[in-house]
């Protein structure tokens, strides 16, 4: 009886490039970080926006109120997705295996 050894394949070029690919793209703590800097960004223009219109450099309300409005409903959004985030964690924790 002759038994064959079992010979593990080498990972050929193609394989490295698409590690190489998956690497740099962004994960999810990237697109979340991302996703934060832009709330952030969208509540620091509509600060300095009641800035200069409390200043007298705005003279248009609807930029303001249009900035100011822009910042709430991402902040909300940024708020919910949150909470779906953290449910469905809970969710996968309740599972038993």
């Amino acid at each position: 009886m002759q038994i064959n050894p079992f010979v593990v394949p080498l990972p050929a070029d193609s394989d490295k490039k698409n590690e190489k690919q998956k690497d740099s793209s962004p994960g999810f703590g990237e697109l979340v970080q991302d996703a934060l800097d832009k709330v952030n960004r969208q509540q620091l223009q509509s600060q300095e926006a009641t800035r200069r219109f409390l200043s007298g450099d705005l003279e248009d309300i609807h930029q303001l109120m249009i900035a100011g409005e822009e910042a709430k409903i991402s902040l909300q959004l940024t708020m919910q997705v949150t909470t779906k985030i953290i449910e469905a964690y809970r969710e996968l924790s309740r599972i038993q295996v």
